[in-house]
């Protein structure tokens, strides 16, 4: 005789489910194995191949290291087969203006306080015929590439180039001031100036400008000429110069002064284009010195409290004490 016996819901779904299960597991791994292989084809593992390198014997010390400083590091280079590059000291060159002055021109000592009426003054025009002729040859070697010039009409034309460069200079005016003064000539009218304030005045003229030397010079290579004339301005200016702060440091806006100056204007005259420009003044050995420049100084005042009150009439200014610097 068989026993009867109760079917339940649970006993019959825990075959199925370890069935499944394994069948989860089959079909993982089988899955995981082909992207294996896939990533294999696509993706090769690097294959790394040594180099050998040549050996450096000599390694240049690293900037910033302190304490290893070689005594000389050349002859260290030198030992070990390495040789230096030779340094050379290079600078640009410019071929729109030359470096300097042509066969720079001796101003006469006393000119402007001698009378061409005088003996002295006489010998003094005298000189200057006789000196004249290179400037004649020179001056033909300029009307050649600039059919325009004449020495009648070009002191004229400096002198307005001259009043026209100071003015610019005053303003600051960076474009125009490079096409009116040479690439020579700017940084010795603008060096200094960037804390300063510049006040400059052309009043009037005492004697009508005059061309007294004319040279013509080819540079770097033969043909490349450049025209330089220097013209004799007798004029009376006006200067103030004022610092950061505002207070003069030399000069005066309301008293001129009678100024006796030789302009070199040059010209690039290979260059179609070129045009004069200011490009450096002659200051004669017997020039009397210039006025002195009062510059100013600060002077660090008391340290207050917040509830004192600065009284410039009290305080005294301390004086600087004595210091011995050798025994």
């Amino acid at each position: 005789m068989f026993s009867s016996v109760s079917a339940n819901p649970s006993n019959m779904a825990a075959p199925v489910t370890r069935t499944l299960a394994s069948f989860q597991r089959t079909s993982w791994s089988a899955l995981k194995a082909q992207e294996t292989s896939v990533c294999a084809l696509w993706h090769p593992i690097p294959v790394f191949v040594p180099v050998r390198t040549k050996k450096r014997y000599f390694i240049p010390p690293a900037a910033g290291v302190k304490g290893k400083h070689d005594v000389n590091p050349e002859a260290k280079a030198r030992a070990a087969g390495v040789v230096f590059r030779q340094q050379y000291m290079e600078r640009a060159i410019n071929i729109a203006c030359s470096a300097g002055i042509f066969d720079p021109y001796v101003p006469p000592e006393g000119d402007a306080r001698l009378s061409s009426l005088s003996k002295e003054g006489l010998k003094q025009r005298t000189m200057q015929l006789q000196q004249s002729a290179a400037s004649q040859l020179a001056i033909r070697k300029i009307k050649e590439f600039d059919s325009e010039f004449s020495s009648k009409d070009f002191a004229t034309r400096a002198q307005e180039i001259f009043i026209e460069a100071h003015n610019t200079l005053c303003i600051f005016n960076k474009e125009k001031l490079h096409s009116l003064v040479t690439e020579r000539c700017y940084p010795e009218m603008t060096r200094g100036n960037r804390y300063k304030s510049l006040r400059w005045r052309f009043v009037e003229s005492l004697e009508a400008p005059r061309v007294v030397h004319a040279r013509s010079t080819d540079m770097v290579s033969k043909g490349n000429l450049y025209g330089q004339v220097t013209v004799r301005m007798h004029s009376r200016q006006t200067l103030a110069i004022y610092d950061r702060f505002g207070r003069l440091m030399l000069g005066s806006e309301d008293h001129p002064k009678d100024v006796l100056e030789y302009l070199v204007m040059e010209r690039h005259l290979v260059n179609p284009y070129g045009c004069w420009r200011l490009h450096g003044k002659i200051v004669p050995a017997w020039a009397p010195a210039k006025d002195p420049i009062i510059k100013t100084v600060m002077i660090p005042g008391p340290k207050l409290k917040p509830e004192e009150e600065f009284d410039a009439l009290n305080y005294q200014v301390p004086k600087v004490e004595a210091v011995q610097w050798s025994k």
